[in-house]
């Protein structure tokens, strides 16, 4: 009999996820923090212990433009990681000044007022050796001690634990601000320095793996917007594919919907938004803003098209697909197409490029305010192919929306897991037993 052969040790990496992290096995003793528990041998500390607060520099107008660095609010808000090219703004100040108001290498720098409470006390590091300063919309947090890690920094602070904190001392009726006095009682817990480094490391790891992933998308979307604008003008042509290449008014192959909701048996009333396209009113709204009489509302049926004639040139357009059928309030424009010489989807792509954007204000209309009517859009001129090319376009522009999709997807799950690991780290529910 032949021996079975014994099991050979692998080297195979663990999922990204689960790298390094372990089930709490360190220490059963626990205690209380917040609404939660962390291990025993973590300590809490106030913001205040850790870190000495200062508001930024209040400068004039006339001060903005030139000279130093200048952080401003909204750096803060959109990274939790800032260097210097992040940095647009620069200002104008004295060198007592710039001494006073000085960003450090590891400063931490929190924002202090904002018209949306989820953003007021959000945080950035500063990481960088050029001189920076800061302005009057920041508070900036320079840690006393180390005892808390510089990349660990910037996932505790913005973790729901911190924020919850923060956003429930927000004040203020118009504007939420927070002030030094409530941002040094914010608490958090810290665990060991080099655990602290270890966990940093994993989410460190997530971010990179996510911003691969956003930089393939990236150029996913830079590739398809180039087929786009080859493959719609006729510069680039399919194998398969000859002839003329010339463009066409498109007006004969359009038509114009006018049916209206005369019994009111339809009652998903629709919006056509900028960047979702086609959706239920209530979802723009949180509400249904349509008249309770909405026999007057036009019909739009899937496969037709509608545009918004005042907002057409940022985008408010779209083809029906997701739904059968809906109602659309009366200032849209409704319209099909001539599907035997001109395919809706291809018809489509042609109204999503940068080609159309720049041709609107050429057939723009209207005394008050500038409107892209139904014959404004009829006499614009495409290169509109036979069908079988028209398909075989369409096809590689799905294909390549599909591609993109799923990688957009593939993000926010990584960004959902990476949240739900936060949590576990933060709170010591998975602990790291290699440092």
């Amino acid at each position: 009999m032949k021996q079975k052969p014994k099991n050979k040790r692998t080297n195979k990496k663990k999922p990204l996820m689960k790298q390094a992290a372990v089930k709490n096995r360190v220490s059963n003793l626990q205690k209380s923090f917040l609404d939660t528990v962390i291990p025993n041998e973590w300590d809490v500390f106030e913001l205040g212990k850790l870190f000495e607060f200062k508001n930024g520099i209040n400068a004039g107008k006339e001060s903005y433009g030139n000279g130093v660095r200048f952080i401003n609010v909204m750096e803060v808000i959109y990274n939790d990681f800032i260097t210097p090219d992040l940095i647009p703004g620069t200002v104008q100040i004295s060198d007592e000044q710039k001494e006073l108001y000085l960003v450090k290498d590891g400063d931490v720098l929190f924002n202090r007022t904002s018209e949306t409470i989820e953003e007021i006390g959000l945080s950035a590091v500063y990481n960088g050796t050029e001189e920076v300063v800061f302005g009057g919309f920041v508070i900036r947090g320079r840690p006393i001690d180390n005892v808390i890690d510089e990349i660990y920094k910037r996932y505790c602070l913005r973790s729901s634990l911190v924020r919850n904190q923060i956003i429930k001392s927000g004040q203020g009726a118009v504007r939420t601000n927070i002030g030094q006095g409530d941002l040094s009682q914010v608490k958090i817990a810290l665990p060991p320095l080099s655990e602290q480094k270890a966990i940093a490391r994993i989410l460190k790891t997530c971010d990179e793996v996510i911003q691969t992933t956003e930089q393939i998308i990236t150029q996913k979307e830079l590739r398809k917007k180039w087929l786009m604008q080859n493959l719609l003008s006729g510069k680039l042509r399919l194998k398969a594919f000859k002839g003329e290449v010339k463009l066409n008014i498109v007006g004969q192959y359009l038509k114009e919907i006018s049916e209206r909701n005369k019994d009111s048996k339809i009652t998903n009333v629709l919006s056509v938004t900028n960047s979702r396209g086609f959706i239920n009113q209530s979802e723009q709204f949180d509400r249904s803003v349509a008249s309770e009489d909405a026999s007057n509302y036009k019909i739009v049926r899937k496969g037709q098209f509608a545009y918004n004639p005042s907002r057409v040139n940022v985008g408010s357009l779209d083809l029906l697909r997701n739904f059968d059928e809906g109602i659309l309030s009366p200032m849209y424009i409704v319209f099909s197409t001539n599907e035997k010489h001109l395919l809706p989807d291809f018809l489509y792509f042609h109204l999503k490029t940068q080609w159309f954007y720049g041709h609107i204000p050429m057939f723009l209309q209207g005394s008050v305010r500038d409107s892209l009517s139904f014959d404004g859009l009829c006499s614009m001129k495409f290169f509109i192919p036979s069908i079988e090319e028209q398909k075989a376009i369409v096809q590689i522009l799905q294909a390549a929306d599909k591609e993109i999709s799923l990688l957009k997807t593939k993000a926010e799950k990584l960004r959902e897991k990476k949240k739900g690991l936060m949590q576990q780290l933060l709170t010591g529910k998975i602990r790291i037993t290699k440092y």
